[in-house]
């Protein structure tokens, strides 16, 4: 059955084309871009919805208008409203499959996320060595303290491995 294409309704379709990304692959990217990208397709997905939403309320205005006029015996009016609601129902089933595979687009970027994140290895060395001075006993602010112990504790090494080289040479003596 041939469409037309000049009516209002249709140019209003017609100028709204398939919008479905193509890329669900995240590996160049970083978590921050990442999530971005994914919010820039969830945007897209609820307005693709929304126009869904749209296109069955108009197929639905199109299909009782159609019942409408062949009730009253207007043939020609009810092709014409057949037509119209013919349009919209191929355009609504081309936008519901493109809606599905978003979804299934996102939902595979969304399990990529956590892979990205352990990825990214940042080690902010001033909170290691905070966890370190905790985990030693230390409170944090106590660096200058715990650099302290630290000298100590090599300057006694020393003194100890000194003594006993000390000992080693008075016996050999």
């Amino acid at each position: 059955m041939p469409q037309d294409t000049e009516s209002p309704m249709n140019e209003k379709f017609l100028a709204s084309d398939r919008r479905v990304y193509a890329g669900d692959d995240l590996s160049g990217m970083d978590p921050s871009s990442a999530r971005e990208y994914i919010a820039r397709h969830i945007t897209a997905l609820k307005l693709q919805e929304k126009e869904s939403e749209s296109l069955a309320a108009d197929l639905s205005l199109w299909e009782s208008r159609a019942t409408l006029a062949r009730s009253k015996g207007a043939e020609e009016l009810a092709l014409q409203a057949g037509k119209e609601a013919a349009f919209i129902r191929s355009r609504k089933s081309a936008l519901d499959t493109d809606i599905e595979t978003l979804k299934i687009q996102i939902e595979k970027m969304k399990k990529q996320l956590p892979s990205l994140a352990s990825r990214v290895r940042s080690v902010d060395p001033d909170l290691l060595e905070q966890e370190l001075l905790i985990a030693a006993g230390h409170l944090p602010g106590d660096e200058k303290k715990a650099a302290i112990e630290r000298n100590l504790k090599t300057v006694e090494k020393e003194a100890s491995a000194d003594a006993s080289l000390a000992g080693v040479k008075f016996m050999l003596d």
